[in-house]
């Protein structure tokens, strides 16, 4: 948008040079990207942002002027009618401003059939016109503004605009078909012939002003080359009017044009002005050109949009740092065109102009206020915090979880929440949810929300098997949905996948090693540990392995049947996966570190070799056993498992390693020997154990 100094100077007394004028300008928000002195006037070229259509004007511009500057703005709309010199007359006191007396010889009508499309159309008819020249004056001050000269009446359309933000159009009367113009949609078929002289195909997406016969304008973005204003004009018809910014944004993009008209009706007109800029536009070519107004029509009504805020002064200084008097902030508001009336004690109610349709709540005030009083003058401070006690919260907890994870070697995958019906019935899970569905789904493959999260991990893993991968190892951390009788509910889990087989070298040379459910089992295990959790349990459960933290289920793990493989066309592999309820887990963490120094004294390790039955837990086991071993049995592991010929079936063979310290000194045999045989007999008597 590009103004002069000496235009905003006709509606408001500046008595900053141009310079500093610019400064202020690009302090409250109108940036000023260059400044450029041209025929004895400056002229100022500012980048407006997209919210801010008022500023596409020289009266929106001169309204922030005087609110900056501390100084008063024109109120009445002015007129320039001298060829000679410019000379200003307030419209108000001029008899052309009295309301235009409608011929009765004239008829004619305006016809629109959407008032969606078009809330509002005035149409003023004005004979007699001499088209030719216009005076040195308006020249100037188009040409300095980047616009060129046409002709005296396309020159006061275009005047108008620029000056008040209102698009104007001028059509040839006696060129229009019939005596009615009809704002309607293109046709399919339908084309126009622009004034710039290129041939654009309409369609039903086009708004168009049309006669009785054909299209004569696209709406709101340029006029038809068959009805344009020509030195043979003797009559034409005044248009001005509201139109849908969307449609005009969208009919603009398709047909590729661009024109001042377009780039303010796309960012909406103030509906207020369209009445005044039309008799501003048939004055001045009342004086200019000689033409007389003879009739002034218009359709439809566009309702002119304010909002009343309150305005807390507290607020104000709360959000800003800074204590603006009351009747500072009231001036402010008033200079930019608010209606401000006292409610209270520092309280205002403010009714905001037609023309701020961007400001609906009271910081959008507030930033007004913030940007007039000056950005400079709000002091530098650093905001006060109070120290709190550190709160581990779901999101750090996701975060450690995450962290350990993939430091065990896993990838973390991210998936739809969407999946297709039933299709994690068909992994034999444990649990049976009640499923959500979409109302309107975009595919089969999208009908419900997941009730878990391992029919995507497996999805994943059939992907990465047909990639030729050997070794699949994958977790995610998301929510799963369910209905309930309290509602849709949701859970954030974690799903652990398994599959493939995993290369390493040793010195023996490459080993490859199968994934299996102790895999599975000893991720879970290791990452509960580093979680600081040690009431945890692994127990049969049905067709899985559940999993206990505290004493409450938090999950299963479990290997895909054949048929659920078959589903997912993974062949020749098998599947291990688990899910975990991070909602059951997350309240027992304990991330309480505790320094333990190293031991000073040597343990002694004792061996057990026993045949065990299959159906007894070793959990229970060792649980036994380290309370029979206290104090000195200080560890217990399984080091060998085994099965063959030689064990009967129903057992098992194990190895246990039994790791015995003292604090205190080195322990002796005779000390351990009897603790160890108490442990063997334990093994015997209470777990009908056969030690080998």
């Amino acid at each position: 948008m590009k103004v002069t100094y000496n235009w905003l100077k006709d509606f408001t007394d500046i008595k900053l040079a141009p310079e500093k004028l610019a400064d202020k300008l690009t302090m409250a928000g109108l940036e000023v990207v260059s400044l450029e002195q041209k025929q004895g006037d400056f002229v100022f070229e500012i980048e407006i942002t997209s919210n801010r259509p008022d500023w596409l004007s020289v009266i929106g511009i001169a309204r922030e002027v005087a609110a900056i500057t501390n100084s008063k703005i024109n109120p009445s709309t002015t007129l320039r009618i001298d060829s000679e010199r410019i000379r200003t007359i307030k419209i108000q006191k001029s008899k052309s401003q009295t309301k235009i007396k409608n011929s009765k010889q004239e008829k004619f009508e305006i016809e629109i059939e959407n008032k969606k499309d078009c809330p509002l159309y005035t149409a003023k008819i004005i004979r007699g016109v001499k088209v030719g020249p216009s005076p040195e004056w308006l020249k100037n001050r188009l040409e300095l503004v980047g616009c060129r000269s046409v002709n005296n009446i396309v020159d006061i359309t275009n005047y108008v605009l620029f000056e008040t933000g209102e698009p104007l159009h001028a059509f040839d009367l006696d060129k229009l078909s019939g005596s009615s113009i009809i704002v309607r949609r293109g046709r399919s078929g339908e084309k126009i012939t622009t004034i710039d002289g290129e041939v654009k195909q309409l369609s039903p997406d086009i708004l168009v002003i049309a006669d009785a016969r054909k299209p004569v304008a696209c709406a709101g973005i340029m006029g038809g080359k068959d009805t344009e204003v020509t030195e043979s004009t003797k009559n034409i018809l005044l248009e001005a009017a509201v139109f849908n910014p969307i449609l005009i944004r969208k009919a603009r993009q398709a047909l590729g044009l661009q024109s001042e008209s377009a780039y303010r009706f796309e960012r909406s007109v103030d509906a207020s002005i369209v009445g005044s800029s039309s008799q501003l536009a048939a004055s001045l070519i009342e004086k200019i050109s000689t033409g007389r107004a003879v009739l002034a029509k218009s359709a439809g009504t566009c309702k002119v949009i304010t909002k009343n805020i309150t305005l807390v002064c507290d607020k104000v200084t709360k959000l800003l740092g800074v204590k603006i008097p009351a009747q500072k902030i009231k001036t402010i508001l008033q200079a930019l065109g608010f209606i401000v009336k006292a409610k209270g004690k520092n309280k205002f109610s403010v009714l905001t102009p037609s023309h701020r349709q961007d400001v609906s709540l009271d910081v959008d005030l507030i930033e007004e206020i913030a940007r007039v009083y000056g950005y400079e003058l709000i002091p530098r401070t650093i905001p006060s915090v109070k120290p709190q006690a550190f709160s581990w919260g779901v999101l750090d907890a996701v975060a450690l979880i995450r962290n350990i994870l993939t430091g065990l070697g896993l990838n973390e995958a991210i998936t739809y929440s969407l999946t297709e019906r039933n299709l994690d019935k068909c992994l034999g899970q444990p649990e049976n949810l009640e499923t959500i569905e979409i109302r309107n789904p975009l595919s089969r493959e999208q009908e419900v929300l997941r009730t878990s999260l391992l029919p995507s991990l497996v999805k994943c893993a059939s992907f990465n098997l047909n990639q030729k991968q050997d070794y699949v190892n994958l977790f995610e951390i998301a929510r799963r949905f369910y209905a309930s009788d309290k509602g849709p509910q949701e859970e954030l889990c974690l799903g652990v996948l398994l599959c493939g087989r995993k290369s390493f070298a040793l010195e023996q040379g490459m080993v490859k090693d199968e994934a299996g459910l102790l895999h599975l089992k000893g991720i879970i295990e290791n990452m509960l540990l580093r979680l600081g959790i040690k009431e945890f349990s692994f127990s049969p459960d049905a067709q899985a392995v559940r999993i206990e933290v505290a004493g409450k289920k938090a999950g299963s793990m479990f290997r895909l049947s054949r048929s659920a493989l078959d589903l997912f066309d993974i062949k020749n592999r098998e599947v291990f996966v688990a899910e975990l309820s991070l909602e059951d887990i997350i309240p027992a963490l304990n991330l309480k570190k505790k320094f333990t120094a190293p031991p000073k004294y040597p343990g002694i390790t004792r061996d057990i070799s026993l045949l065990l039955r299959e159906e007894l837990g070793i959990d229970d086991v060792f649980k036994a056993l380290r309370s029979a071993g206290e104090p000195l049995l200080k560890e217990l592991k399984v080091t060998d498992f085994y099965k063959g010929k030689q064990v009967p079936a129903g057992w098992r063979g194990l190895t246990i390693s039994c790791i015995y310290r003292s604090d205190e000194r080195t322990l002796t045999e005779a000390e351990i020997a009897p603790v160890h045989a108490k442990m063997n007999a334990l093994l015997t008597e209470r777990f009908g154990a056969t030690i080998r």
